[in-house]
This record gives C-alpha cells, structure tokens and sequence, in this order.
C-alpha cells in the first residue's frame, strides 16, 4: 500500500520542492520507504507500506531499457496469477512484489492490461521517449486518485494536500460540489470541493501527451440480470466466489486481521477466513457500551464461534474524541460529513497496533442491497399511490412522536420517510442516507441552486425495482462516501484495508441476480443470507443491521456541545461567504430543543468549516448566483 503523486509540468525550484513536501504530506500512506523521479516532462514522488516482498519493490520502479516508470498506490490481488501468464510469455522478473507485476503487464499488454489487474489500485504510468503520463484507477473506487489541470500542465496525487503542496493551485470552493456534499454528505466524481481538482473516475484511465489529456473508460459494462438463475444455483456460485476473493485477499507478508462488527458481512468475511486460514485468526471492533445499538453480544458470539483473538475499543463519550475529530479534519482531505468516519479512525488505530492489513466488509450492502434506503424505497412507490395531501398530514402527525437520542430511531425514519415520500423517486433515494432537502439549503444556503443535484440524479437509470438504486450507490455512494471514509481513516494510521466482497467476479456476479435475491418483504441480502444459514450462529442471521455510526444525535447535546459551538458560530460561518448565520442558528436551536435530530446535518457543517479553516479554502472572487440570482433560478 503506498501513495503516490507528480506532475507533467517544466520543473522548477519551487515545483522540486513541492513535490518533496507532497512526498512528505503522505508520509502515513508509506511510512515504510519513499522515493521520486525526475525526468524530462515530469517527476513523480511515492511512499510505500511494505505488504509484499518487504525486501523489493521500491518505487519508483523502472523498465529494463529505463523508459518506463511506474508508481503504484494499492494492491493487485491476482499478481501471482498474472506473473505466471507474463513469465510463459518471455518476461522474466526481478522481485515478487505486485508493483512489478504491473509494470510488466502494462509494458506488455499496455492498455489492455488495465482489466486484468484485479485489486485496489491508483497508478501512474511515465513513458519517457513518448513524453506520455498514464493514470489509472481501479474498478470500484476503493484507492483515490486525484488530478489538476492548469493550462498544459497537470498534477496528480493519492491526496488533495498532495496538490496543496503546490502553492500555484488555488484553494477556491467548488459552489457545485457543496450543493451536492450538503444534500448527500460527500461529494459525488468526478468532482471534488476545490474548484479544479477532479476524482478520476473508478474504472477509467487518463492519457496526458504533450499538454492534451484524453480520459477513456476500461471497465466492462455490467451484465444484466439472468431469469433463469435459482437460489440454489446463487448460493453455490456466491460461495465459491467468496472462498477465491477472500483466498487471494488473505496472502501478505505481514499480519492481517478482520474487522468484525458482528453482522452478516464482516461474519462472512471471518468464516471464510477461518476456512483457509490454519492460524488463529485476528479481529477487531468498536463497541458501544450501555447504547441500544451496542453489537457486543454479537461480535463475541463470532469470536466464540471461531475461537478468534479478539480485541474491542469502546467508542465511549469519554473517548478523546474531539482531539480524533481534529486530526481527521487533516487526513480526510474533503471533510468527511458521514459521521461514521469516527468510529472507522479508532478501529484503524486500534488494529494498528497488531497488524498492517485488514479484512472489511465494505461493498456488500451495495451489491446484494443491505440498507434499510433499498425498503425505503420500495415503500415510498406504494406511498405514492395516496394523494400527497395525505403523505403530507402524516408527515405533520410524525413531529408528535417527538425525538429520540438513538442513532437511527423509529421516530427519526418515520419523519425521514415522509419527506422522502414527498420527493420524486430519484431524490428520495439519495435523501434518506442524506441531510439537508433542496428547500432546507436554501433556508440558510446563500449559494443554493438545483442545477448540481438534478444533473447527478439525471445519471440514476430508470426502471423497476431496486437496480437503478444499487448502480447508483455503487458509482456514487460507495466510492466517495463508504470507501473514501475507509481509506482515509485506516491510511491515516498506516493500516490497508481489503474489501474481499469488491472482487470484480463477485460484482458482475451480483449484477446478474434478480431483485428478489436481494430484497424479499423486510429481509435483505437473500441470497448471501440464505448461504450464510448453515454457517454463521442463528443469532447473526436473524438480528437487524445496525449501522457502524456514533450517536450523534446525542453527543451534540451533551459531551461535544461546546466543540460543536466553538466551530458553528456566528463568526466561523459567516467568514465563509457561504452561509446566512440567522439560518444555521435555526439548524442549531431546532436540534438542540429537540424539536429535530438534526446533529448528522450539524455533523457535515462541522467538519466542513474544520475543514475550510484547516486547508485555507475560501469562496473566491469567481462570479456566482446571488441569493436572488439562484431563488430566480428554482423558480
């Protein structure tokens, strides 16, 4: 796992140095080694964390004949297998990291290497008699790759603070970026909130030749749903999927482990690790004691199961949490608004101190429609079927259930489902994992205007059932929000995280199965549950899925009031140009008498203004809509 950056630019003083401080700046992605390169047209700097072949494998790695350097952030799972195809093809090999393994493909295949390449990966590819820079980034989304264009240059990095480093990029909001962080709490690629900094796409590659830059899509189209397959059939495929993905996941040089929450995914992950693994397995968790959403029975009813050694941190209030949320407003990069990046930073930390590679659940909810947003969905068409002035009247009558301090309470869905209800489909599909409505910004949003929010949902494909939501959530919410989350939080603490169930074969896999393979009444994940039955503990099977979040709700109104305000205040928010105070001061007093749970909407405004202080980030002379402009423009 490493990180990496450069730049396609004349070089100079000023930019020498720059990269040496963006080499630096990731210092936690690769504590392990670092090195640059600088050649004619271009320099590229990476740090490393050794995984495999600790003794080889120094970046940037050069071809024989020296004309082509490569960096390489992540990990190609299938790197032995494709050695092998390589090596009965002529190439012989120097060392028996993956980072070479990519490089020769890429000298043999070029771009047709890109789909082979199964794993977690951001890379830069310098060709130096062509004066020509590839970038690539892996299928799913799970390693970041950033990029900034100015005039014919171009600079690229794991990081934003990579391209921070270079004081020539200007640190201006992007206005279009924060419509859509504010409704979704993250921002969807290829945008980022800095006005000219992009997320190349995953599954796409970028070309740079002589100041032209040429961006081309290499993943394969997802196959359609298949009528003909049974249950039976999905359960025997999926379970020999899940022994390769897991098979190939679990092979490091160094100690690994599994996050275990005590749900389906993460119990699944440890099953079929104890399958093939003849060592005791390592596992870890964040609990929260004495809460109604603590999962410890069920975490230790899997360590029992499979004898594991286990090691818990409880997320308490007393946890120094606000010295976390402090350092996180430094390794997110982009303020991370879903709040369940807390608990992730003190798991990456705890298993930190025993490993250097996890196994995570992440994906699974998107693939096989884990969340409760999938149902949600499911129930607003039929309640749409009722006038609206009825949707209306019994979103009235849910303010009289009043709040509750849990994470998710019935009264907090209830609400939320009723002003989803009241949305068009697309919109009440992304409103119920997020904050703040279209009419909520402009009640304190000075920059508020439809235009980002319509062109992204426009990319949410029509259709029945719960596809169109799993494709969206799988472009959008799972790259920029579940894997940004991850990677930030366990990078931060020099920790690799592996998602076994983001395996391309298990995606495609998922992609072919009907609807009622995932969703069945109130049950989800069918088909990994129905494979799952004669292997886990009954009481994981049955239990509900809870969510790994904090209880925001809360905390706002009791142990984090006083960093909340010292934040969100009147000076803080109108220092940006952002922001009407009266309005934001209503946000506040509403949560804070209990009239609304509003703390995950308080949680994305905090860590946005950490955020916009920490990085210097301000609004920019650029002309925008006035608050006029853009009320004119919704109407």
């Amino acid at each position: 796992m490493c990180g990496i950056a450069g730049f396609c630019a004349p070089r100079t003083p000023e930019r020498d140095a720059a990269l040496q401080r963006s080499v630096a700046a990731m210092h936690h992605r690769g504590p392990d080694d670092s090195g640059v390169f600088r050649g004619r047209g271009v320099s590229l700097g990476a740090v490393r964390l050794k995984v495999i072949d600790l003794n080889g494998g120094h970046q940037p790695m050069h071809s024989d004949d020296g004309n082509t350097v490569v960096v390489v952030n992540g990990e190609i799972f299938n790197h032995q297998e494709l050695r092998r195809e390589l090596e009965s093809l002529g190439q012989r090999f120097q060392t028996t990291c993956d980072t070479e393994v990519v490089l020769r493909a890429f000298l043999h295949w070029g771009a047709a290497s890109f789909p082979k390449f199964r794993g977690m990966f951001a890379v830069a590819f310098w060709q130096q008699h062509e004066q020509r820079l590839t970038l690539v980034r892996d299928q799913m989304g799970v390693k970041p790759l950033y990029y900034h264009v100015k005039g014919t240059d171009l600079f690229f990095g794991s990081e934003l603070k990579v391209l921070f480093a270079h004081e020539e990029i200007d640190r201006q909001i992007d206005l279009d970026a924060l419509n859509c962080y504010l409704s979704l709490n993250y921002v969807p690629g290829p945008q980022t909130l800095v006005k000219g900094i992009r997320k190349l796409m995953p599954g796409c590659s970028l070309e740079w030749q002589g100041g032209r830059i040429s961006i081309q899509e290499y993943k394969a189209k997802l196959p359609g749903i298949d009528p003909a397959v049974t249950l039976a059939d999905a359960k025997i495929e999926l379970d020999r999927l899940l022994q390769l993905s897991v098979s190939e996941q679990m092979v490091a040089d160094v100690p690994w482990g599994i996050w275990a929450s005590g749900g389906l995914d993460s119990s699944t992950l440890v099953h079929y690790a104890a399958q093939q693994s003849s060592k005791r397995l390592r596992t870890f968790s964040v609990t929260f004691k004495g809460r109604t959403f603590d999962e410890s029975p069920h975490i230790r009813a899997i360590s029992e199961h499979y004898g594991t050694d286990h090691s818990e941190f409880d997320l308490s209030s007393a946890t120094n949490v606000v010295g976390a949320i402090e350092q996180m407003s430094y390794y997110s990069d982009e303020p991370s608004a879903d709040a369940g990046a807390l608990p992730v930073w003190f798991l990456s930390q705890m298993s930190r101190q025993h490993v250097t590679v996890a196994l995570g659940g992440e994906g699974a909810d998107e693939l096989f429609g884990g969340y409760l947003t999938y149902q949600a969905d499911r129930y607003a068409q039929l309640a749409r079927l009722t006038p609206r002035f009825t949707r209306k009247a019994a979103l009235s009558a849910a303010q009289w259930l009043g709040t509750s301090d849990d994470k998710i309470s019935l009264e907090y869905k209830v609400k939320r489902f009723f002003q989803g209800s009241l949305l068009s489909r697309e919109a009440a599909h992304v409103f119920w994992n997020g904050t703040f409505s279209e009419q909520e910004k402009r009640g304190f949003f000075l920059h508020a205007y439809t235009q980002p929010m319509a062109g992204l949902l426009a990319n949410m494909a029509s259709g029945p059932g719960i596809e169109p939501f799993l494709r969206f959530d799988q472009d959008y919410y799972l790259p920029d929000d579940i894997l940004y989350k991850v990677d930030r939080m366990s990078m931060a603490h020099s920790l690799e995280v592996r998602p076994p169930f983001l395996d391309d074969r298990i995606v495609r896999f998922a992609a072919t199965l009907p609807g009622h393979f995932k969703l069945k009444g109130s049950h989800s994940k069918i088909v990994l549950r129905e494979l799952m039955k004669s292997k886990l503990p009954p009481s994981i099977l049955s239990r509900s899925k809870m969510g790994f979040d904090i209880p925001v709700h809360d905390w706002f109104r009791t142990s984090l009031k006083s960093f909340l305000f010292d934040q969100v205040n009147q000076r803080s928010v109108d220092e940006t140009g952002l922001f009407d105070w009266a309005g934001v001061e209503h946000i506040l007093q509403q949560h804070l008498e209990r009239r609304s749970n509003l703390g995950y909407h308080l949680w994305g405004l905090m860590t946005l203004l950490l955020w916009m202080k920490r990085w210097n980030i301000t609004l920019g002379v650029s002309a925008v809509p006035s608050r006029s402009e853009a009320q004119s423009i919704m109407a």
